[in-house]
């Protein structure tokens, strides 16, 4: 019988922190090898991510070559003896709980299990089990206490693995088929995702409109971003292994090692992520987008600036864990400058007479004087002029202007239109829709908005659950 431990003990070795209430009950661990061995011989090996990839699996990084769901008929999964696994907070964990999870984690990861994976797998489909039964514990005390439903219903659930399956093109029955066939009962999947789905729902209800990101903070972010838009700029996919999850900064390094092991081996970098990643961008894959120096930790800053577009990276040490980087593209600052033209043209040849030019900038002065909102109707009042044609330029480096563009392009402020201008084909007006630095992406202030008081809640959240595992008892056994 495991010990019931009710303060601090010493971690265990390759466990999280938030377990330092538990303890290894010494004997136990020929029973977690033979789990471990009986798991690895029925599992198939090469199972690929993308055949379970739904809403929780959206995004994929462009590395990721999406593979069509293999037919199968449906298996029973190889029986094997039930035991306690582990105990949270008087709530059982049974080893059959923690292999199916194993399964769900390596047929959705990508990783291949092998004796040296199983040992990580192991670990993360138990650390995964603690917290779900620990937020469960924490939705159920909240509903008694506040009157209310928070936890996902069966309809919810199910709502959920259609539109998962949907993404797969399957129906939502040959979808689960194609879990059974794998040995994973879809009660397994069906648990995580109302885990996920009840977790947020109460994060997001509980804080979401707490938060409030000011104008300032707003503002400060796109100053330092525009400031920044001279600099190198990346397109990234992002692995954060939290070290106080995993059991410390050893674990989460050999762990990031065995991962990119893996990924170099082919194992998908997005289902990598969305097992074992702890940053906010997991359910997106990894996905960071393009950032600029002084939005990652120095330490990956560094690393970036020594990488090559499709390179992946190193196990990078930060204070809180430890980051894996797939560089999927970069682009270099500087100073030149991009433009957003559109243009109102009449088509006069080179030798046309000064009474064709004349008549010809009178036109366009007519519409110049008819545009009152500058890109926005210099189509339509050209159309109202004939011999006018108007169309949109896109967008260009000044530099690499015509001669005669140039100049108009750097004087005029958005929104403004030029005096006609004479080139060998015509006349034209310019009218400037946007400018920006090369390499900057367009900024917006409400997705800025929205990034930030995402980091915040994701910050909350993490903290939150600190909190309740260190309050936890939690009983390990094997």
């Amino acid at each position: 019988m495991a010990d019931k431990i009710a303060g601090r003990s010493r971690p265990l070795e390759g466990m999280t922190p938030s377990m330092m209430h538990a303890r290894n009950v010494t004997g136990q661990a020929a029973r977690g090898a033979a789990i471990a061995a009986a798991l690895l011989s029925a599992l198939p090996i090469g199972v690929q991510a993308q055949a379970l990839r739904g809403r929780l699996d959206s995004r994929p990084a462009p590395q990721a070559q999406p593979a069509a769901p293999a037919q199968a008929t449906p298996a029973a999964p190889r029986p094997m003896s039930e035991s306690v696994a582990a105990v949270v907070n008087d709530e059982i964990i049974s080893t059959y709980d923690l292999a199916q999870r194993m399964r769900l984690l390596i047929a959705t990861s990508g990783v291949q299990p092998t004796q040296e994976t199983l040992p990580q797998f192991q670990r993360e489909a138990l650390i995964s089990l603690v917290d779900e039964r620990i937020q469960f514990q924490e939705l159920r005390r909240v509903e008694r206490e506040q009157k209310f439903s928070i936890v996902a219903t069966d309809e919810e659930v199910t709502e959920e693995l259609a539109a998962m399956a949907q993404q797969n093109n399957m129906r939502p029955e040959a979808f689960l088929n194609q879990l059974r066939a794998q040995g994973i009962n879809p009660d397994t999947l069906r648990q995580q995702v109302r885990a996920q789905m009840s977790w947020e729902r109460w994060i997001r209800g509980r804080y979401g409109s707490r938060l409030r990101v000011g104008g300032d903070q707003v503002d400060a972010t796109l100053a330092r971003l525009q400031a920044a838009s001279s600099r190198p700029q990346y397109q990234v996919s992002e692995v954060l292994i939290d070290a106080a999850r995993v059991g410390g900064m050893e674990a989460a390094t050999q762990g990031a090692a065995q991962l990119i092991s893996q990924m170099q081996q082919g194992a998908p970098f997005p289902s990598v992520a969305r097992q074992f990643s702890a940053a906010p961008t997991a359910a997106a894959g990894g996905d960071a987008g393009w950032i600029s120096e002084g939005e990652m930790p120095p330490e990956v800053d560094a690393a970036l600036a020594q990488m090559r577009p499709g390179q992946l990276s190193a196990p990078i040490p930060v204070r809180d864990g430890v980051y894996i980087i797939y560089l999927r593209d970069k682009r270099s600052g500087g100073g030149a400058s991009l433009v957003n033209l559109k243009q109102a043209a009449v088509a006069i040849p080179q030798g046309a007479s000064a009474a064709d030019v004349e008549a010809a900038r009178a036109k366009l002065e007519s519409v110049r004087s008819s545009t009152q909102q500058g890109c926005q109707d210099l189509e339509s009042a050209a159309g109202k002029v004939q011999g006018v044609v108007a169309g949109d330029l896109g967008e260009a480096e000044i530099d690499d202007l015509a001669p005669e563009f140039r100049a108009a392009a750097q004087s005029l402020e958005i929104g403004q239109l030029s005096a006609p201008i004479r080139t060998g084909v015509g006349l034209h007006v310019l009218a400037v829709c946007g400018k920006r630095a090369a390499g900057a992406a367009q900024l917006d202030r409400a997705a800025i908005e929205n990034r930030l008081i995402g980091q915040q809640l994701n910050m909350v959240a993490r903290r939150y659950m600190r909190d309740l595992r260190n309050s936890a008892t939690i009983e390990t056994r094997g």
